[in-house]
């Protein structure tokens, strides 16, 4: 066939060669070939979609060149995105319902007559698409017929799992487009899958049967609600997981885990069965099965939890709280506890061990973590005797089974009444850690790690030292893992201090030097680049530096230059590899993110010595391609600013064309929003001298706003900035204040559909970077002494304060924002605003203010009023 393309007169005579030469690794030679794709397309989109359609349907076709052509006509449909999906939808749905009959006509034909089984799948999935765009309008009604007679005829079985595949594809389909479909067309596709899974379908069908039956759950709520078409599901479901076949019975597990996620209201009358058919599989199945029973298990956990929780909300508020849970983890507890053991027995051998593998073991250990959330303070007689019988066997896989039953329920239990066994058990875990096993080891640091997470209090004060030396003696010792997982709990412990330099000492005041230069030796030992053990080093650094008392800081000002000869020497590192670069720009970043915590946890005389080192480090870090050591030499040059304050103002004409460079990143966007945040903290530290750099500065900013392609997430601080930049040049603001407004008064007006919960907190951020803009413009302009540039947009300003009164979904921190930025309006403007005085949204602001239980809204409403009675 041949393709016109009207936009440049020439011919695609080869569809299926440009098909392939998309994939072709010629970066030139797959660019003309996807651009010839994309002119036909939209030179003459039904044709365009119809060859794709015969190219898929054509037997006796290149397999590779069929399934690319389906693949790109599904593609032409299918989308992640709402808006885009729907904008897809309507390109489909403007060509001719006669035009696009024959592109159905042969997608079903390939579907249910093709002798190629790749073909027939990727028409399963382009059908999908198109049904789940066409169906919701009682379009195609050749569709659900066809696959129904196929599923229901003796057509080869293998015709029969592609025709059951289409089906659950569909319900995939429609439940991404949230579209509805009549009931009777919902039960004839049900129908036709629980159909497949009957006991008499082979193995494929009963296979394929199950997982479009799984897909199907979420879509087919409606039957749910029925007892005999549920029971009759269920029915099928159970029977299926007595299959002689393992992918068979790990499916209809699948479906009864997805089924206990969003049907727990419904399960009493099939927990008992449930119950004898998991904990059979779980003993006797084979593990791929069995991890969907523990699955089953962990789901029914997690719901619970849930329920838990909003019962003990609805309590709290004095409500009838509108589900109740059935307890159905308290009341298998003394069966499910031992069954879960068990499993943890069954690890992989140490020489096998996989991080990323998941397997009976772990998922054993994962859920009995989930009972002890569910049922608390009950898992510590239940589970205590395995775990005291077996801390100290000679067997390794009881010692660590033991040893991982321990640290997984430590969240559930109060610390009053796990804190005698957490007390009884560090001594045992520090032996521990020189455990001739690995695993065991390992599983030892992470307990450990855990305990000083979660019961820190419970740590007597006189293990405390051995508990600190104990796990510093593993950092270079031990292996990388059980290094690791010690820096882990070292970040714990020293988390569980408080971060007020005002307090002397603390009980890591002793320690800290050792622990500094352990560390540091741990950042570079044999086996850093394993487990992320630099990484955790670091943080582990990090934590002991934030929660270090006074008397640490002659320790905390030797450790600073340390750190900065490492930035040196970094940059002499030799880079032969990728892997190597990549190394060597973490390192950077690792070591800006201590300079940063050090300049924020020191004070101006302590930092300032160094602060030239500190900027001709940074800036040399900020020359490297690496977006994240770009963040992380960012965030110090902040930490220095705002240490500093009008010191850095001679830091300026280095760092200016860096930071532009930065703003103007659009496609890394963190760096992005960190950038803004650098802008921020200058426009305090050196406020006027800022504004030989303003004019740049603020067309970066704008070219932000006005970006499409920018992430969201940086829009609202980038608004707000402008606040700072008003506060800190003053006067000099006004040349940028009508464009800086404008852009703020078309933000104003966003608003966030009330079933969108991203967009309602997308929103509130929004508005808080708009009313931070707003304040800081205002008092920028006051202390200048030139308000009356600001007269032109007071009333659009409190028209977006008038929104926030009305927007029921107005969060407390913007409520708080808005109360004060009536409170600078009035006291810039003085009598001029008197007529908004008693408004009734400013009053509403108020009163909502008056409201909350936070004192520092209630301060904020505190000072308006008087500002306002002033008037």
């Amino acid at each position: 066939f041949f393709y016109i393309l009207e936009q440049n007169s020439t011919t695609m005579a080869d569809l299926s060669q440009t098909l392939l030469a998309c994939q072709n690794p010629d970066p030139a030679i797959r660019t003309a070939a996807e651009s010839s794709l994309l002119q036909a397309e939209q030179s003459n989109f039904p044709q365009f979609v119809f060859a794709l359609a015969e190219e898929l349907a054509s037997d006796g076709r290149d397999t590779r060149v069929r399934q690319l052509a389906g693949l790109h006509l599904k593609n032409l449909i299918a989308a992640k995105g709402d808006a885009l999906r729907d904008e897809k939808a309507s390109r489909w749905k403007s060509i001719e319902p006669q035009a696009r009959a024959p592109i159905k006509a042969l997608l079903l034909q390939t579907l249910s007559h093709s002798l190629d089984n790749t073909a027939r799948h990727t028409s399963a999935q382009a059908c999908a698409e198109i049904a789940a765009v066409e169906l919701p309008t009682r379009e195609w009604p050749e569709f659900l017929p066809a696959l129904v007679q196929s599923v229901n005829s003796n057509n080869q079985s293998e015709h029969l799992v592609n025709a059951l595949e289409c089906l659950g594809y569909t319900c995939e389909a429609l439940q991404s487009h949230d579209a509805c479909i009549d009931q009777d067309s919902t039960n004839q596709m049900l129908t036709a899958i629980v159909n497949g899974v009957r006991a008499d379908r082979p193995d494929s069908v009963r296979l394929a049967a199950a997982i479009a039956l799984r897909n199907s759950l979420l879509f087919t709520s409606g039957n749910f609600e029925n007892e005999a078409e549920r029971n009759m599901i269920m029915q099928t479901i159970c029977e299926a997981t007595q299959s002689a076949n393992v992918e068979v019975r790990a499916a209809a597990y699948e479906c009864i885990v997805y089924i206990a996620a969003l049907y727990y209201d419904k399960l009493s009358a099939y927990m008992q069965a449930l119950f004898q058919l998991t904990f059979n599989t779980i003993k006797t199945d084979d593990e791929k099965v069995a991890l969907q029973a523990t699955e089953f298990w962990s789901t029914i956990c997690e719901e619970e939890m849930n329920l838990l929780d909003e019962m003990a909300d609805a309590t709290e508020q004095g409500l009838q709280p509108e589900r109740t849970c059935c307890n159905y983890v308290a009341g298998a507890l003394e069966h499910l506890v031992p069954l879960l053991t068990e499993q943890m027995t069954k690890q992989q051998e140490v020489d096998d061990f996989d991080d990323d593998a998941w397997n009976i073991s772990m998922a054993g250990a994962t859920c009995l973590g989930l009972v002890a959330n569910v049922v608390e303070d009950k898992i510590v007689p239940v589970i205590m005797p395995f775990i005291q019988t077996n801390i100290h066997s000679t067997n390794w896989r009881l010692r660590e089974a033991a040893t991982m039953c321990f640290g997984s329920i430590l969240e559930g239990p109060s610390s009053e009444t796990i804190g005698p066994y957490v007390h009884q058990s560090i001594p045992v875990l520090l032996a521990a850690l020189s455990d001739k096993n690995s695993l065991v080891q390992d599983t030892s640091a992470w307990t450990l790690s855990k305990i000083c997470q979660i019961h820190s209090n419970a740590i007597p004060t006189d293990i405390f030292p051995s508990l600190v030396n104990g796990l510093a003696g593993t950092l270079l010792s031990e292996p990388p893992r059980v290094a690791s997982q010690s820096c882990n709990a070292l970040i714990h412990l020293a988390d569980a201090f408080p971060k007020d330099s005002a307090t002397h000492t603390n009980a890591l005041s002793p320690f800290i030097p050792t622990l500094f230069q352990t560390l540091l030796q741990t950042s570079d030992r044999e086996g850093w680049d394993e487990h992320n053990l630099r990484v955790r080093a670091f943080e582990a650094i990090n934590s002991l530096i934030i929660h270090s008392a006074a008397d640490c800081k002659p320790i905390l000002i030797q450790l600073l230059p340390v750190i900065l000869e490492r930035l040196a020497l970094s940059f002499s590192l030799p880079v032969i590899t990728n892997e190597d670069k990549e190394h060597k720009e973490g390192l950077q970043g690792l070591l800006c993110g201590l300079i940063q915590t050090l300049c924020i946890k020191l004070d101006k005389e302590s930092v300032l010595p160094y602060a030239d080192v500190i900027m001709s480090n940074t800036l040399q870090v900020l020359q490297t391609k690496n977006t994240t050591a770009h963040e992380e030499a960012l965030l110090a040059t902040a930490a220095l600013a705002d240490q500093v304050g009008s010191d850095f103002e001679k830091y300026m004409p280095h760092l200016h064309p860096y930071l532009l460079a930065c703003l103007r990143n659009f496609e890394a966007y963190q760096v992005c929003s960190v950038a803004v945040g650098l802008v921020s903290d200058i426009s305090r530290a050196v406020g006027p001298a800022l504004i030989p750099y303003c004019d740049d500065i603020v067309t970066a900013l704008l070219q932000m706003l006005q970006n499409p392609t920018l992430h969201r997430s940086v829009k609202p601080p980038v608004l707000g900035v402008f606040g700072d930049l008003a506060f800190a040049i003053g006067g000099t603001f006004e040349k940028y204040l009508q464009v800086s407004l404008v852009m703020l008064v078309q933000a104003s007006s966003t608003q966030a559909p009330e079933d969108d919960d991203d967009m309602i907190d997308y929103v509130n951020i929004l508005r808080e970077g708009i009313l931070e803009a707003y304040t800081g413009i205002v008092q920028g302009l006051k202390e200048s002494n030139r308000t009356e540039a600001l007269i032109p947009y007071v009333e659009s300003i409190m028209i977006f304060l008038e929104l926030i009164n009305n927007d029921e979904n107005s969060d407390l921190t913007v409520i708080n924002k808005a109360i004060g930025l009536i409170g600078d309006l009035a006291s810039a403007f003085g009598p001029q605003l008197r007529q908004y005085a008693h408004a009734p949204f400013v009053q509403g602001l108020l009163q909502s203010g008056r409201n909350s239980e936070d004192d520092s809204v209630l301060s904020t409403v505190e000072w308006t009023e008087g500002v306002l009675q002033r008037l």
